[in-house]
């Protein structure tokens, strides 16, 4: 009885901390693609300003 007990406590133990580990991957996830989406939005903000500059100094 007591090693089933052991058993189901290391289990209930292991989903919870896959539950934060998971929890951390994806909210590292999330970061990772915001600051990508942001990154990616400067650079297309600033190719269409230096286009449109050198355009109008040409």
């Amino acid at each position: 009885m007591g090693r089933i007990l052991l058993i189901a406590a290391a289990v209930i133990v292991g989903f919870f901390l896959l539950g934060s580990v998971i929890g951390l991957i994806f909210g590292a996830l999330k970061w990772v693609l915001i600051i990508g989406a942001i990154a990616l939005i400067v650079s297309v903000v600033l190719k269409l300003t230096r286009s449109s500059r050198s355009n109008h100094y040409s």
